[in-house]
């Protein structure tokens, strides 16, 4: 069985079998929406598609009974986030009217809807680029940029997974990974359920600022990969591991190297030449399409 099958095993009959009749094929499966008291849609290949179903509020129970091996209790900390991770590395995203402590969530009191991200690798995406991040032997500081949904992470874990397996452009190498919303590895019960490489450390649901030193102090890296940097927390931590002579690789929202330009904090990185290879996706094509790659300089490089 596919690792992307074992995602029909976490819905009920009622709403499997529905899905089912329209011949889906998994590699094209994106996500799978289900709201209490609405129809199942589906992103099958970029597009939505409505399943002529109305969900009941058991028919959610059950399908989060299943997602939790009947103990919502024991991923209380991730869903905290909004989400949880399971058996494959697909990821539910829950929301609903949630439990405030202390002006931070604790909890769900009820959960009304959920979205289950289908989990996807696409081994061999970073071949194109790989060649211009690599120098003596060494991996270029490099960011990967473009709006949601676009293929920005699903490039970073190709990343991970060639460096530290090593390839024809350099030895494996040490990389550690601050993995805050467990989609890099896609960890279920603490292990990789994605090919992120076999010299690769993973810390899973980890804030990424204390992640990062958590990793610099106690795993020695060479290369240190986070997904979606921002916050000016962020851009301090990121600093201070290139000091240490860290090799970052990280991904960003934007649509293109002038917008990163204009953002506060990521227009620090940029102004300070922190990093030496932009990546850009393409609005067009599949997912991971790379659009153009810069250099420190913000000058086009061929690829």
């Amino acid at each position: 069985m596919k690792k992307k099958d074992s995602i029909f095993h976490i819905l009920p009959d009622s709403i499997k079998g529905p899905i089912q009749k329209q011949h889906i094929d998994t590699e094209k499966l994106q996500e799978i929406r289900i709201r209490t008291r609405q129809p199942v849609f589906l992103r099958y290949n970029g597009i939505e598609h409505q399943i002529s179903h109305i969900v009941t509020r058991e028919e959610l129970q059950e399908t989060l009974e299943y997602c939790s091996n009947y103990s919502l209790y024991a991923y209380e900390t991730e869903m905290r986030q909004g989400f949880l991770t399971i058996d494959g590395g697909h990821r539910i995203g829950l929301s609903g009217k949630v439990v405030i402590e202390d002006g931070k969530v604790k909890n769900y009191q009820y959960i009304s809807s959920i979205n289950i991200r289908v989990c996807h690798e696409v081994k061999g995406c970073a071949n194109q680029i790989l060649p211009l991040m690599i120098e003596n032997n060494q991996v270029k500081p490099a960011l990967i940029l473009s709006p949601p949904g676009l293929g920005k992470t699903t490039m970073l874990r190709d990343l991970i997974r060639q460096i530290s397996d090593g390839n024809e452009y350099l030895p494996g190498q040490t990389v550690c990974v601050v993995d805050e919303r467990s989609e890099i590895g896609g960890c279920y019960q603490g292990i990789p359920q994605n090919d992120v490489g076999k010299r690769t450390d993973i810390l899973d649901n980890c804030p990424k600022v204390e992640g990062m030193l958590m990793m610099i102090r106690s795993m020695s890296p060479q290369v240190l990969a986070v997904d979606e940097i921002g916050t000016s927390q962020d851009v301090e931590a990121i600093s201070y591991a290139m000091r240490c002579g860290v090799t970052i690789l990280a991904t960003a929202h934007a649509d293109s190297l002038e917008e990163l330009r204009e953002k506060a904090g990521l227009k620090e990185l940029y102004e300070n030449r922190c990093f030496k290879r932009y990546i850009v996706l393409g609005k067009d094509g599949k997912t991971g399409t790379i659009h153009n790659v810069f250099d420190e300089w913000g000058r086009e490089i061929c690829i």
